[in-house]
């Protein structure tokens, strides 16, 4: 049987009083909230933090607020809450699709969507969701805040620019323009509680029904030290009209932006086939929803 390493246990009602406490002891302290990442790897021995501040009670966390024509989650608010929130499903419905195949039932009502963000893991399911919507993120310190972009925030596994002092407090996306549609699919070996062997995040904007393409986000998960775009497949789509021939070409395009490695869950070539696949299929049903089919 595993037990956790001793540490001391903080657990602050008020964003100011975390932010004080993080200032304090910096390295030494780590957040928790839903605790399915940072108990786990206590457990296993790979950190231990002298200190946990639990900020699972600060209410400010844990909503969604639209405003000005922008989504802004709390980074406590757990997974499974996340799935149930009308503007979620209509706004950012790649998100929700996302949020509805993380774990299992058990973790999706723990985790939060902050943890799995800061914990850069390259096969996490939401970060490709919300890369491909472009999103930002909150990160305050006790003195000062900043705004970060998701694409800068990664550095690589288990690691992001995010301070010691500092705590990711929101999710800020902008609501997308008409026209818009978005898909997210993993491969597992199983249905739940799997890490990805490949997932793809696509999301599209048409200038109108039936015209060309605006905007393109194509996102590779677990092919990767982290989530990337198919930098070459997204160029191939804008200004394009939409159609199974150039989604065919693209997938293709979308297999040689990533570089894979082969393990116990799958082969590099047949990561590559399944980046091929899973592309060409996310496309199609974003070209549909963009048309509101």
């Amino acid at each position: 049987m595993l037990l956790l390493p001793k540490f001391d246990y903080y657990e602050p009602r008020e964003m100011s009083e975390a932010l004080k406490l993080m200032s304090k002891m910096k390295t030494s302290a780590k957040i928790i909230a839903g605790g399915t990442d940072v108990l786990v790897n206590m457990k296993k021995g790979l950190i231990s933090p002298k200190s946990l501040v639990n900020v699972a009670r600060i209410s400010e966390l844990s909503d969604v607020e639209p405003s000005n024509g922008t989504i802004s989650i709390g980074s406590g608010l757990i997974v499974e809450k996340l799935t149930e929130f009308d503007i979620i499903k209509k706004k950012l419905p790649i998100l929700f699709k996302a949020a509805r195949v993380l774990g299992s039932p058990l973790v999706r009502n723990r985790a939060t969507i902050g943890g799995n963000i800061v914990t850069a893991r390259p096969a996490a399911d939401l970060p490709p969701a919300l890369l491909a919507v472009d999103a930002k993120l909150k990160l305050v310190g006790a003195k000062s805040s900043r705004e970060v972009s998701l694409d800068k925030f990664f550095i690589g596994p288990g690691q992001t620019v995010i301070k010691p002092t500092e705590i990711l407090s929101r999710i800020i996306i902008k609501e997308l323009p008409p026209f818009t549609g978005g898909d997210y699919i993993k491969l597992g070996h199983r249905n739940a509680l799997e890490i990805a062997i490949v997932a793809v995040a696509s999301r599209i904007t048409l200038d109108s029904p039936d015209g060309v393409i605006k905007e393109a986000r194509i996102i590779l998960s677990a092919v990767a030290p982290k989530a990337i775009h198919a930098v070459s497949a997204e160029k191939a789509l804008k200004g394009e009209k939409p159609t199974a021939k150039l989604f065919e070409k693209v997938a293709k395009l979308a297999a040689g932006d990533c570089a894979p490695i082969t393990d116990i869950r799958g082969g590099a070539e047949y990561r590559r086939a399944m980046v091929a696949a899973l592309t060409k299929k996310t496309l199609m049903n974003a070209l549909n929803e963009a048309k509101g089919k």
